[in-house]
């Protein structure tokens, strides 16, 4: 059993680089650690696997067992051999070796067959293994999902219209303005450990990330959604540092909130992390105290970003913000 005086239990939601840096800070504050993936990418070494095999994509999914390696030699090792990607004019060009080796042990493990979730569960846990990662990955769905989102100006020929843009990273890359995003299927399963562990959290994180296509998936998970809502632990929301090119142009620190209230309306929060150069005036952080109080949650504002003035979470300067906020220090 786990000592009451220990480090909270942590599940952190999400994907891509934004939940690689979550966790990346998140296991400098607890081992009972839990990332949950968004299986929706369409794209690069990912999109192949999952085109040829039917398999859910597995980009995302190493990126958070990366972060969660350690900082001795064993680690940095490992996590550069997962994410090394091959370059040749051949098919293995941009295939990551850490996408073949996750992809090997499901088809392994049956994940075509009718425990399919197990085999997924499973083989992320081998990777963990080898990794000696400082934590646990889940994907938040056992089938993988396209991401449609409605977009207006998405059709250059129609400016003025409201388009329908299906696939991660079309909707990612669009130049036109993302009104609201939905799943198809839209009534996934969820990976049932991965709503078990949302049910045992002291504290689940949600971002930061790409704000349509990797934080607001892993909410519209109806059975990951209801376990969030109806979990005892505290919710924490990480807000991006700035804008996403394409996905959130032109959003301010309290639309990214208020559209994630949108998309989850039955969603409470306990805090909401910002850095204070996403709120530089009065009025960012009076429209950001307004949209925390309709979610429940107070904002916390401390120096989260590296220290070049790049829009890129510090991994240290995160953890020691998570560590505040969750009571540990």
């Amino acid at each position: 059993m786990r000592p009451a005086e220990v480090a909270p239990r942590v599940v952190a939601l999400g994907g891509g680089h934004g939940l690689a840096a979550s966790l990346a800070a998140l296991r400098h504050v607890s081992p009972w650690l839990t990332g949950v993936v968004t299986v929706a990418d369409n794209g690069g070494s990912s999109g192949r696997l999952r085109t040829e095999l039917g398999v859910l994509p597995p980009g995302d999914l190493r990126m958070a067992l990366a972060a969660l390696c350690g900082d001795d030699d064993w680690g940095r090792t490992w996590a550069d051999v997962l994410q090394h990607r091959f370059r040749s004019a051949g098919d293995l060009h941009d295939h990551a070796l850490g996408n073949l080796l996750i992809v090997a042990l499901w088809d392994l493990l049956g994940a075509h067959g009718s425990r399919a979730e197990d085999a997924h569960v499973a083989g992320l846990d081998w990777v963990a293994r080898l990794l000696g990662a400082r934590g646990r990955v889940l994907p938040m769905s056992a089938v993988p999902l396209d991401v449609m989102a409605q977009v207006h100006g998405g059709d250059p020929a129609r400016p003025d219209d409201v388009v329908l843009v299906r696939g991660q990273v079309e909707v990612a890359s669009t130049q036109g303005r993302v009104l609201s995003v939905v799943l198809d299927p839209p009534d996934p399963p969820a990976c049932a450990e991965a709503v078990t562990a949302v049910h045992e959290a002291d504290w689940v994180v949600v971002g930061p990330g790409s704000w349509f296509t990797s934080v607001l998936p892993n909410l519209l998970v109806p059975q990951l959604a209801a376990a969030l809502q109806a979990t005892s632990a505290r919710r924490l929301l990480t807000v991006n540092l700035a804008p996403q090119q394409g996905e959130t142009d032109g959003l301010s620190v309290a639309e990214h909130v208020d559209v994630l209230a949108h998309h989850a309306p039955d969603l409470r929060l306990d805090a909401i992390l910002v850095d204070p150069r996403a709120v530089a005036t009065k009025d960012d952080q009076s429209r950001l105290d307004d949209a925390a109080d309709r979610l429940g949650g107070t904002v916390v504002v401390t120096d989260v970003a590296v220290r070049d003035g790049g829009p890129r979470h510090d991994v240290l300067r995160l953890a020691a913000a998570y560590l505040d906020i969750m009571g540990q220090r």
